[in-house]
């Protein structure tokens, strides 16, 4: 059996892997069909990650068909069409007890922590893998698990159609929230540093766009809002002066800053900028008991995927895939490896 594998920082290899384990009580064993290229997969194998270890089965963005289950799986059958959420956690913990699995203090995730799903066949707990319907493309199926970012990110915003919405960083995860924020009918400004990415996100809808380190992107908000500051803003590019900006300068009395960016370095805030205003400062990673609500999006065609994916890769050309994302970065989103 074939996988995907972060050998060591810098050095991806298809290779060999032992073969998927019969399913323990509880398991299912999937049969892999697609599977979506994160950045954080890129950090994996640039050795940018701080929870990783060597060699490390990339992939967490996952679509298969169900092989085998095992004794007590009730709600999960051979042939099943499923996605994969990538999270453990203990159920134990204080953020388990209170409904948010996403932070257990035990958290183990795909591809970081452990193991991730770009291998032929892998074997899982029943909890993480929820059935989607065999209509769906594997293809879009494989980014339910990016648009449960973007669930997890606008729930925790409490995002309204009343709102106005600046989007740091126009990637694929920059892409999700905007796709939500407008279903919502949020007006939304997006800020990026890449041309290309900025004219994407005005095709997919985007009110108005800032080119970072080119324009005043202070005015730009200004002019976006008449003066009164963006009520909600998603800070996705991990630049510590953007992150600054965001609550010193752009946000509206009231609002919220949701970061999802996660570089290490500190952040000069000044607690006045925040106490002032009332601002709320919130993290969002990763998601929680948000793939059912995605799934049934994905299912009613509430939200539409074609425009986050921009290039298909088979599995057994992962280095090639891996390598076209970090040298064309300005017009790649969504890469998807295919193991059919």
């Amino acid at each position: 059996m074939k996988a995907i594998i972060a050998q060591r920082p810098g050095l991806l290899q298809v290779a060999d892997c032992p073969p998927a384990a019969a399913p323990a009580a509880g398991e299912v064993k999937l049969r892999v069909h697609a599977g979506g290229i994160c950045g954080s997969d890129v950090h994996v194998l640039r050795g940018e990650s701080a929870f990783a270890t060597y060699p490390r089965i990339l992939g967490h963005e996952i679509a298969g068909e169900v092989l085998e289950v095992g004794e007590g799986v009730r709600n999960l059958a051979v042939g099943d069409h499923v996605v994969v959420d990538p999270v453990r956690a203990c159920g134990r913990c204080y953020a388990c007890r209170v409904g948010r699995y996403n932070v257990c203090r035990e958290i183990r995730v795909l591809a970081a922590h452990v193991d991730g799903g770009f291998r032929e066949e892998f074997t899982l707990p029943a909890g993480q893998v929820h059935r989607i319907a065999k209509e769906i493309p594997w293809a879009f199926a494989a980014t339910a698990e990016p648009y449960t970012i973007a669930a997890e990110a606008t729930e925790r915003a409490r995002l309204s159609g009343q709102d106005s919405v600046l989007i740091c960083g126009a990637g694929p995860i920059g892409i999700v929230i905007l796709q939500v924020a407008k279903r919502l009918g949020a007006r939304v400004l997006m800020l990026d540093a890449l041309p290309a990415r900025l004219e994407r996100a005005k095709a997919l809808g985007a009110d108005d766009v800032a080119l970072g380190g080119k324009e005043d992107v202070g005015a730009k908000v200004a002019a976006f809002t008449q003066g009164e500051g963006v009520n909600v803003i998603f800070e996705a590019t991990g630049s510590i002066p953007v992150l600054e900006d965001c609550i010193q300068k752009w946000v509206s009395p009231a609002g919220r800053v949701v970061v999802l960016g996660f570089p290490t370095q500190a952040a000069r805030i000044a607690p006045i900028d925040i106490m002032k205003r009332e601002l709320e400062i919130l993290g969002s990673r990763l998601s929680c008991n948000q793939f059912p609500k995605v799934v049934r999006w994905l299912e009613e065609g509430w939200i539409d995927p074609r425009g986050l994916l921009t290039h298909s890769f088979p599995f057994r050309e992962a280095p090639a895939a891996f390598e076209h994302i970090q040298q064309h970065p300005e017009d790649t989103l969504k890469v998807v490896l295919r193991f059919d």
